[in-house]
């Protein structure tokens, strides 16, 4: 069983391996870079809300009824398909205990 899982591992990181390199190659096209980079804030906000959520120990389903909010609205923001409004972050926030901060820089 430990063996099927180092292969599954494996596979895994061989396919990471794959998009990081495609990805290094693509970005060298310059509108394709400024297109990538565009998305940045959105990829940053999906992978803070799974992180925390993660650090908070809750599962998709605990977050959602925490704050009101279905569980499939809560995976679709997780992957990046749905566009939230700020009252919406602002309940995920309280759900764990925290509060949004919004900053230019």
């Amino acid at each position: 069983m430990a063996m099927n899982q180092n292969l599954n591992d494996n596979e895994k990181f061989d396919k990471m391996t794959k998009f990081e390199d495609l990805l290094e190659d693509q970005l060298k096209d310059e509108q394709f870079k400024a297109e990538y980079e565009a998305l940045d804030p959105e990829f940053q906000l999906m992978q803070i809300m799974i992180d925390v959520r993660k650090e908070s120990g809750m599962t998709q389903q605990q977050l959602a009824q925490a704050c009101g909010i279905s569980q499939a609205d809560i995976s679709r923001l997780e992957r990046g398909n749905a566009n939230p409004s700020l009252k919406t972050m602002q309940r995920i926030a309280a759900a764990f205990g925290r509060t949004l901060q919004i900053k230019f820089v």
